[in-house]
């Protein structure tokens, strides 16, 4: 499965894409992705292949709906879009997505890339919301979110820590009809939708 952007495509991640992933997430010296993609969680290092299987887990939410998929600029796997269940019961996932390459911050790859997931996800199944968590010193993924629709919904006063200093706890989320509002207001200006490629 594949979803084709103007600069940016979502893929089922190939053994090369996992590779390059592993070096950005755990290798790559400055993981300046870190610094802000949830810092202040301690996350334990993984072996590669320990790395690769956990591709494999739980992979499909829905028939043919990956939990996760490689986010590729320029024939290179830079990152990846992902969701996780909150509540089965209300059909309520998270989401999140995470670009490792400092080169392609700030250029509107992020925002690409996460609106072609979010309406994946909404076309792909009977999903009622959408949400995501971040933390109030990553401004680049509350504007991100806020861009493809996404509303403050919570915020948590100081309550992650980051380099010793407290920051709030952010949750922003959609809901379909919001989507489906938000999508037909947006059909007229210049916002890609990815095509599907199987």
């Amino acid at each position: 499965m594949k979803l084709i952007g103007e600069k940016v495509s979502l893929r089922e991640a190939t053994q090369e894409d996992v590779n390059e992933l592993y070096y950005w997430k755990y290798k790559e010296k400055n993981q300046e992705a870190k610094k802000w993609n949830a810092p202040y969680i301690s996350e334990g290092r993984l072996t590669r292949e320990e790395y690769m299987n956990s591709w494999d887990k739980e992979y499909e939410l829905f028939p043919c709906v990956p939990r996760l998929l490689a986010v590729i600029i320029d024939e290179k796997a830079v990152g990846t879009v992902s969701c996780y269940w909150v509540d089965k019961h209300t059909n309520w996932l998270e989401t999140g997505i995470v670009i490792y390459d400092p080169d392609y911050w700030s250029g509107g790859y992020g925002t690409e890339a996460y609106r072609m997931w979010i309406d994946f996800l909404f076309e792909s199944t009977p999903l009622h919301r959408l949400g995501m968590s971040t933390w109030s010193g990553n401004i680049r993924m509350m504007k991100t979110a806020a861009k493809i629709g996404m509303k403050e919904e919570a915020r948590i006063r100081e309550a992650r820590i980051v380099n010793g200093e407290y920051f709030d706890s952010i949750k922003m989320g959609i809901l379909r009809r919001e989507w489906e509002s938000y999508r037909s207001k947006s059909c007229n200006r210049k916002e890609y939708r990815g095509e599907l490629k199987h």
